[in-house]
């Protein structure tokens, strides 16, 4: 074989190796059957979400995940394939379920989340959860719903006993507190 032939083709596995390692999650997918405007279509939706969908030899896909130490992936790596890379571990597997369900053709085979490979059920499930932001945002309802309990609580007291509102008591409360010091 060609001396930069070979060369190549070991850039190209150094490439997908050093992806797989560093993408919080990479799925697999089989693209056979999608038309070129779907495809692009696809293409547009995950990087519009900032996740990268690139197409290799299995081959050399299949060196490089053992490079990486993912060699149950080789499993996941025949026919024709494209690999997506994701910035979070949720995105990609979003994006693909909702394209397959409108697009039979594409199939979900497989992918890596933090560094451990996982089979298509895993995908899908991993699909149903919500983005990072809108994790994020149950928690922080989560975390804000017994303050917003405890202040309904304070100023429902406040009212019944009559002393007018809370932010007038926090005044003479403020007032009496600077005379004192």
């Amino acid at each position: 074989m060609n001396q930069a032939v070979l060369e190549s083709k070991k850039s190209v596995v150094t490439e997908i190796s050093d992806r797989l390692k560093n993408a919080s999650s990479s799925v697999v997918a089989e693209y056979r059957g999608l038309s070129v405007a779907e495809i692009t279509e696809l293409r547009r939706a995950l990087r519009a979400e900032g996740v990268e969908m690139k197409v290799y030899k299995n081959t050399l896909a299949a060196r490089a995940a053992e490079d990486a130490g993912l060699g149950d992936l080789k499993d996941y790596l025949t026919g024709p394939n494209a690999m997506m890379f994701g910035s979070d571990e949720t995105t990609a597997s979003r994006i693909l379920a909702q394209f397959a369900k409108k697009h039979k053709a594409l199939v979900l085979k497989g992918g890596v989340v933090e560094g451990k490979v996982i089979d298509a059920d895993a995908v899908n499930e991993l699909a149903a959860l919500p983005n990072r932001e809108g994790l994020l945002s149950m928690l922080l309802s989560v975390l804000q719903a017994p303050v917003s309990q405890f202040a309904r609580a304070i100023n429902a007291v406040a009212e019944q006993r009559g002393g007018g509102a809370p932010a007038e008591n926090a005044e003479t409360n403020n007032e009496a507190a600077e005379a004192a010091a």
